[in-house]
């Protein structure tokens, strides 16, 4: 079925007119037509710096160039979006796009035959032996940020077998060669070679690391330079091995689906886990082989909330996604056209909202196959969202929002109330003696991995604003990366992965970096009651890919990297387009601002009430209006994130893909 009709389903001529934004009505090059005065800071009116995507046939979108290469390989060869999707994924695992094949992947697929939003859990779990008693033993309040003792199970590879397996067309042979290709040796790129060689004192402690990220070996530059063919025999033959598993399944008569799942056998069951809990174990790692062999993707089904006619789909409450509906369903109550775009007003009211959903999240997220259940029906009730959004002050930032208790929304009793009433936010205070990292004699120094890191020593402004470097914007702001990906068919993919970026363990002999994603667990009830940390349990993660519906067919893909500001960007994404009518590609690139008011799921799980990353275009007289309101602003040229999407552009049967102009983040579309 062509995407032209799947997108017309239950749709008239002027519901199809009415659901484009404003901007891909005017038609003009990633432009509006300005229906009031040319203001030069308002993307609304201005051109964008990439130019808009527009495809009739497919998109490929994710966080470097050769990996939107990959994509474009499989499209090429009459692969779906899907198949283009794990294409482009296993490329960015091999080239280190701020994450390697042993960490996580989250993604939602829309399958245009059932006409259904399915989601994918591909998140590790806490291995054998990771409790919190045994944390504490060691000194730590929570898991480390790096080494052995901060990986989950690895779940991208699993993640990518079974997208391909359940949703794919093409063989796993056809999918992973590509990443083949590059992991035999590809030009590598100056962001991760600098990476490398900032982090190369902590890369050397681990013996399999080291041998994997230093070419040169006793130089003052082990790390490889920005051009230079970086060879990964190691993972091209964990890469080859699956693939052969593969070719053997199927010439025994196996299906294209069961061949596929012998891939993944090997990987969780066969010798590559042996391998892998082989190297982890050497390292001082907990990985045992039945915490592989038990572990499972989990094909599930997203919540979704319904903002002004348009779907939206997040997944389960083990990510942080449900803070976006949260906020949406809040933000109905308010008129935000009326307030104007990126006004004082504006800019208040969606910092409130997000005080009150992420302290919600802080408290109420975690793994929902533990016990207690999460409240997921009263946090997204519009309800309980008025009775939230009514606790805003209107005229200075609450820097002391807490929970609220959405239990009796949905006909429950809080298990929780006496730690509810204990919860105050300015009394959390790390304590300096813990160590942050996996290992207590060395600090690893941090490089620019950063989706909104902001550069230069601390500057000052003449208001008293200031733009500054430091860790706790970094632990804000971890690396990820998103991949975006929808054929003529309909198939249409979101995807957020992300964990063992650099410096990441390498796993023995098997080339694969694991993940440090434990470090978004808790050790204590007091800190979060639903996200302390148990042997098979799944952290409560920052990973958060987005699909939106209209009319009952898609209408927006969009998913980006950078931590908690995952989806306060989304958000902000989000309502450009929906409210302001701009075109994706200016909405990715228009300035988003940021809170820091919740506890950040890295480190040392630091706050800062009040404080707001904003562009530095943002006016004087805005500037002034939100400091007499309580904020502390901080400033960087850039602060959308690399945003990533798709609208699919009813009016025309064709789509707009959009990619930031904040990182290396890149698309191709046909």
């Amino acid at each position: 079925m062509r995407i032209a009709r799947i997108l017309l389903v239950s749709a008239g001529a002027a519901a199809l007119l009415a659901s484009a934004p404003a901007a891909v009505r005017a038609q003009g090059r990633g432009r509006a037509r300005p229906a009031q005065p040319r203001q030069a800071e308002d993307p609304r009116y201005s051109q964008t710096e990439k130019p808009p995507l527009h495809a009739r046939h497919w998109l490929a979108i994710t966080g470097k160039p050769l990996s939107a290469t990959a994509g474009a390989l499989i499209f090429a060869r009459g692969g779906n979006a899907v198949d283009a999707a794990a294409a482009m994924l296993a490329a960015g695992c091999t080239m280190w796009d701020t994450l390697s094949c042993g960490g996580e992947t989250q993604a939602l697929i829309y399958d245009p035959h059932t006409r259904k939003v399915i989601g994918i859990d591909a998140l590790g779990v806490a291995p054998t032996g990771a409790t919190a008693e045994f944390y504490h033993a060691r000194g730590y309040r929570f898991p480390p940020e790096y080494g052995p003792l901060a990986a989950v199970t690895p779940g991208t590879v699993g993640g990518l077998l079974t997208m391909e397996a359940e949703y794919g067309t093409l063989s796993l042979k056809e999918v992973l060669a590509p990443a083949i290709q590059m992991a035999d040796g590809y030009a590598i790129e100056a962001q991760i070679c600098n990476t490398i060689q900032q982090y190369k004192d902590t890369i050397a402690q681990w013996k399999y690391s080291r041998s994997v990220m230093f070419p040169h070996p006793g130089t003052d530059h082990p790390g490889p330079y920005a051009g230079e063919i970086f060879r990964q025999p190691e993972l091209a033959a964990t890469w080859r091995k699956l693939v052969e598993a593969e070719q053997q399944a199927l010439k025994a008569g196996k299906s294209r689906k069961q061949a596929i799942y012998a891939a993944y056998d090997r990987f969780y069951k066969g010798d590559i886990a042996r391998e892998l809990v082989r190297g982890v174990r050497e390292e001082g790692g907990l990985f045992t082989l039945a915490d592989l062999a038990n572990w499972k993707v989990r094909i599930e089904e997203p919540l979704h909330t319904n903002y002004k006619g348009i779907e939206v789909y997040k997944l389960p409450i083990w990510q942080q996604g449900p803070v976006m509906l949260q906020a949406l369903n809040m933000l109905e109550n308010a008129d935000l056209k009326a307030m104007g775009y990126n006004s004082p007003r504006y800019l208040h009211t969606l910092y409130q909202v997000m005080n009150l959903a992420y302290a919600d999240r802080d408290f109420y997220y975690g793994d929902p196959y533990f016990p207690p259940t999460e409240p997921v029906q009263g946090l997204l009730s519009k309800a309980y969202a008025k009775s939230r959004f009514a606790e805003i002050d209107w005229t200075h930032n609450d820097s002391t929002v807490k929970p609220g208790d959405p239990y009796p929304y949905q006909g429950g009793v809080n298990p929780f109330k006496d730690l509810l009433a204990e919860w105050n936010p300015l009394a959390f205070e790390p304590k300096a003696s813990q160590p942050r990292s996996g290992q207590q004699d060395r600090m690893p120094v941090r490089p620019d991995t950063s989706a909104m890191r902001m550069s230069g020593s601390a500057e000052f402004f003449p208001d008293g604003a200031t733009r500054a470097d430091s860790s706790f914007d970094d632990d804000f702001y971890k690396g990820t990366t998103s991949i975006e990906a929808a054929d003529a068919d309909g198939w249409v993919v979101s995807v957020t992965p992300s964990g063992g970026w650099v410096p990441a363990v390498i796993a023995g002999h098997t080339g694969i970096g694991l993940s440090q994603r434990a470090q978004s667990f808790v050790t204590d009830a007091s800190d979060g009651p639903y996200n302390v940390i148990e042997p098979g349990k799944r952290p409560r993660v920052t990973l958060t890919p987005t699909i939106a519906l209209k009319n009952g067919a898609p209408y927006l893909a969009f998913a980006v990297q950078g931590g908690d500001s995952q989806d306060q960007n989304l958000l902000q994404f989000f309502l450009n387009v929906v409210e302001f009518g701009m075109t994706p590609q200016q909405a990715s690139e228009a300035p988003n601002f940021n809170s820091y008011q919740m506890r950040s799921s890295f480190g040392m799980h630091e706050l800062e009430p009040g404080k707001m990353l904003v562009a530095t275009s943002l006016p004087d007289s805005t500037r002034r209006a939100l400091q007499a309101m309580g904020y502390t602003l901080q400033f960087a040229p850039r602060t959308s994130g690399p945003i990533n999407a798709i609208l699919f552009d009813v009016l025309h049967h064709t789509m707009w893909g959009a990619s930031s102009n904040h990182g290396e983040d890149y698309g191709i579309a046909w």
